[in-house]
């Protein structure tokens, strides 16, 4: 699991304007905490060492450090606005997480194995991805940074479901929680088609029509 902490403070100039004015100050990010038995609570996060973490997919599916004005809370995001079209964060959501109870959180999906994969290597075919991202449910201590799908050994016509994962301990699928009839399709290895038969069979249309 990766290691993040952020440093941030509380901010008791509040509404839409109080917002603005914090970002065309450039330097914190507002955000709002909530959760546990704590009541929600208006904070401030510095702008460098955030924008620095969300460049790392791993920020969104970890447990974070929020160090507000000197007291430590443990958090995941919940929810982050950005810009319509400027590179900027406009709010965050953070939410409080107990050591003892289960999460749920999105975590990526990588695909492993993509060169050795005897479908795509041997067998003329290639890789169709259905699914970026796993919802699971884990303890915050147990949460992964992602979840591998490995191909290796996968052949043309193969499909690969949710159930193909191997998941890691301590850690659930949401959706196969739900049964069966939840085991979603992540993965599959197509015959690629003859591209070069096509662009045959067009030219031949088209002479066929000139004539």
């Amino acid at each position: 699991m990766s290691d993040f902490t952020l440093n941030a403070s509380v901010r008791s100039d509040l509404g839409k304007g109080a917002s603005r004015r914090l970002r065309r100050a450039n330097e914190q990010v507002p955000a709002v905490i909530y959760g546990g038995d704590k009541a929600p609570q208006s904070i401030s996060v510095e702008k460098t060492s955030f924008y620095k973490a969300i460049e790392d997919e791993a920020f969104f599916s970890s447990l974070l450090r929020l160090n507000i004005e000197g007291s430590e809370e443990q958090v995941v995001i919940r929810d982050l606005q950005r810009h319509p079209f400027k590179p900027l964060l406009i709010h965050a959501d953070f939410m409080r997480v107990d050591a003892k109870q289960e999460i749920t959180i999105n975590v990526p999906l990588h695909v492993v194995g993509e060169e050795q994969c005897v479908g795509i290597k041997d067998q003329d075919g290639e890789l169709h991805t259905l699914a970026v991202e796993v919802a699971i449910y884990s303890l915050p201590k147990d949460l992964p940074d992602y979840l591998e799908a490995d191909i290796s050994a996968v052949e043309v016509g193969t499909t690969l479901h949710l159930s193909d994962i191997k998941m890691p301990a301590g850690v659930r699928s949401v959706d196969l929680a739900h049964g069966e009839d939840h085991d979603t399709a992540i993965l599959s290895i197509v015959k690629m088609k003859d591209r070069g038969n096509d662009v045959d069979e067009d030219d031949a249309e088209t002479g066929e029509s000139a004539e």
